[in-house]
């Protein structure tokens, strides 16, 4: 049986800077430890604690969601989770903030 669910978009740091620039609406989350999120920060993340969580489950299914971590790979997981959840417009940061800091915005500390 086919899946319904939707494939992740998977999106480049100078992508993403693009999407911002441009001012597009999306929801843009951090699945990082609060300890990472204090040494570095991509401004208008949110992060993905609780109350995150449960306000993304209440949105429409339909809501652009991009999600990033350190490396890209638990946030490709978030993602996923979100898929899982119903969510169709998913999109996961290639590399993470680490590929932010190296490509985008230099003034964002690597670690």
């Amino acid at each position: 049986m086919p899946s319904s669910i939707m494939p992740i978009q998977q999106i480049t740091a100078p992508q993403l800077k693009e999407m911002l620039d441009r001012g597009e609406a999306f929801r843009f989350i951090d699945v990082r430890t609060p300890g990472e999120r204090a040494i570095a920060r991509i401004e208008g993340t949110t992060l993905l604690d609780k109350r995150c969580h449960d306000e993304l489950l209440d949105l429409d299914r339909d809501t652009p969601v991009v999600f990033h971590c350190h490396h890209g790979i638990r946030s490709q997981a978030a993602a996923e989770y979100f898929a899982q959840a119903g969510f169709r417009n998913l999109s996961n940061l290639i590399g993470g903030i680490d590929a932010w800091s190296r490509e985008v915005d230099p003034s964002v500390p690597a670690y």
